[in-house]
C-alpha cells in the first residue's frame, strides 16, 4: 500500500504543511535537519508548515525526498492509465492550499524521462527560486507570467517559449490581473512509476536565494 492510501481517510483535506511536520517529527528532524536535506530554507519550511507559504510542485518533491515518502504521501497520485491523454479526462489535481492547478499530459512507466503538465496560474501567484539537473521547457497558452532565469526577468505572453537547463536558479510569477496557462514539460520525475513504493524524485534542488532579478526583458522584442 503506498504512502497517500495508507493514511486515513478523515486525513485526505490534511494540509500539506501539517503533513510535512508530523512526517518531520516522526523521523526525529529538526527544521535545520530538514532544510540541509532538502536545500531550502529554514525560514522557509517554517512557513510552509504553518501554512503561510506553499510548495510548488518541485521544492515539495524535494522535500518527500528528504522525508524518505514519494509526492503522493502530499497529494493525491493522478494516475494515467496510457499514453493517450483525452481533453475531458485529463488527470487534474493540486496542492492543498495552492490556487495554481496542474492537469497531468503525460504518463509515466520505467525508464521514462519526461514530465508534463498544463498550469493554470492565478493573479498574484509567485514561486520560490528553484534549481536540479535536468532540462525544462514552458510554452505560453494563456495570458502572461514574468519569468526569472539567473536573476534575470523575462516577461513571455502567449505564444512565447522558453528553453533552459534546470541547474539554473528560476522562478516564475503572474503579476496580471488575468489567470496565465502554461504548458510544462521537463525531465523532472514527479510521480512514481509503475508500483515502485519510493519516491524517484531525484533531481529536484531547490535554491535557498530569493528571486533577485536584476533586469526585465520582453521577450517578445528580444
Amino acid at each position: 500500500m503506498s504512502s497517500s492510501t495508507a493514511r486515513a481517510a478523515s486525513d485526505v483535506d490534511t494540509k500539506v504543511g501539517a503533513l510535512i511536520r508530523a512526517r518531520r517529527r516522526q523521523l526525529g528532524f529538526t527544521l535545520q535537519q530538514l532544510s540541509d536535506a532538502s536545500n531550502l530554507s529554514v525560514g522557509y519550511l517554517s512557513q510552509v508548515e504553518r501554512d503561510h507559504a506553499t510548495p510548488t510542485l518541485g521544492s515539495l518533491a524535494g522535500i518527500a525526498r528528504a522525508l524518505g515518502v514519494g509526492l503522493d504521501y502530499f497529494v493525491a497520485q493522478p494516475r494515467a492509465q496510457d499514453a493517450l491523454t483525452r481533453a475531458a479526462t485529463r488527470p487534474n489535481f493540486s496542492i492543498s492550499g495552492s490556487a495554481v492547478s496542474y492537469e497531468r499530459l503525460a504518463t509515466e512507466f520505467p525508464g521514462n524521462q519526461l514530465s508534463s503538465f498544463i498550469l493554470t496560474v492565478p493573479p498574484g501567484y509567485a514561486s520560490e527560486t528553484v534549481s536540479h539537473e535536468g532540462e525544462e521547457l514552458i510554452y505560453i497558452l494563456e495570458g502572461s507570467i514574468t519569468q526569472y532565469l539567473d536573476g534575470e526577468a523575462m516577461v513571455m505572453t502567449a505564444g512565447d517559449s522558453l528553453h533552459y537547463r534546470g541547474n539554473t536558479p528560476h522562478a516564475w510569477s503572474n503579476p496580471n490581473d488575468a489567470p496565465a496557462k502554461i504548458l510544462w514539460t521537463g525531465t523532472l520525475t514527479i510521480f512514481n512509476a509503475g508500483d515502485e513504493k519510493t519516491s524517484r524524485i531525484e533531481l529536484v534542488s531547490p535554491d535557498k536565494s530569493a528571486v533577485k532579478p536584476s533586469r526585465t526583458k520582453n521577450k517578445n522584442k528580444s
